[in-house]
C-alpha cells in the first residue's frame, strides 16, 4: 500500500482546488508509479503526473489530475470536504 494518508494542509486545499493537485503522505519505498496506480484502482481516476519530495523523514507525494477527472471528487470521497 503506498498511500498512507491525504495531506489537509491550506496550501494542500488550495492545490486541489486551483490546480486539481491532491497531496498524499506516501510509503518511503514506493515509486512514482506505484503511486500512479494505486490512485488509479481505489479512485478511478486518470493522473497527469506524481511528483514526490522527502520532508522531515517522511515522503510526500502531490498528484496531479487529468482534467476529466476533478481532483475535489476525490478528496469528497477521502472526507476532506
Amino acid at each position: 500500500m503506498a498511500l498512507i494518508k491525504p495531506i489537509t494542509t491550506e496550501k494542500a486545499i488550495r492545490l486541489l482546488e486551483t490546480e486539481n493537485k491532491i497531496t498524499f503522505f506516501v510509503d518511503r519505498k514506493s515509486n512514482k508509479t506505484e503511486i500512479k496506480e494505486e490512485l488509479k484502482k481505489m479512485f478511478n481516476v486518470k493522473v497527469d503526473s506524481v511528483t514526490t519530495h522527502i520532508k522531515n523523514n517522511r515522503k510526500i507525494a502531490t498528484i496531479k489530475l487529468k482534467e476529466e477527472s476533478p481532483a475535489i471528487d476525490v478528496a469528497t470521497k477521502l472526507g476532506l470536504i
